[in-house]
């Protein structure tokens, strides 16, 4: 139980850095104590680089955070060893932010977070961002499509 307890502290830690790099609206580079952590953002999923609105999430993410010193709430890893959290400016949540301005979809498949939900039912009745699109199509779906595409 105590090996347990303390996995647990050192799984869910604070981490505190500059922003250097955002890869895509969904996962960013955070310069700790001199070594590059790839963090990718908690309960979201932004429409992929060649996806409509792609390159408008990634911009979007930058003109949130880069070059900023953040805070990340982490919460593990995912199953590429980048470390999962939620990003901070100040007291902006900047996972939540993504969604508010329709730049990500609730990652339903690993969060139930209910202000997270709200956030996007907020945006796609206001027609934000992606939302603006007739027939948004969900990044994990995208993906499927297009390896299938790939694949032939």
């Amino acid at each position: 139980m105590i090996m347990f307890a303390i996995l647990l502290t050192l799984l869910l830690t604070d981490l505190h850095g500059e922003v250097v790099s955002v890869k895509d609206g969904d996962t960013v580079v955070v310069l700790v104590d001199k070594t590059e952590i790839v963090v990718r953002l908690a309960s979201i999923d932004a429409p992929e680089k060649r996806q409509p609105f792609g390159q408008q999430s990634k911009a979007a993410l930058s003109s949130l955070v880069f070059g900023k010193q953040v805070r990340v709430v982490t919460s593990g890893k995912d199953r590429y060893g980048r470390t999962i959290g939620t990003l901070y400016d100040g007291e902006t949540n900047v996972n939540a932010e993504m969604i508010r301005i329709g730049m990500a979809w609730h990652y339903t498949r690993f969060s139930n977070d209910p202000e997270i939900s709200m956030l996007e039912c907020e945006a796609r009745t206001k027609s934000r961002g992606l939302w603006s699109d007739p027939s948004p199509v969900e990044p994990w779906v995208w993906r499927k499509t297009s390896r299938a595409t790939y694949s032939r």
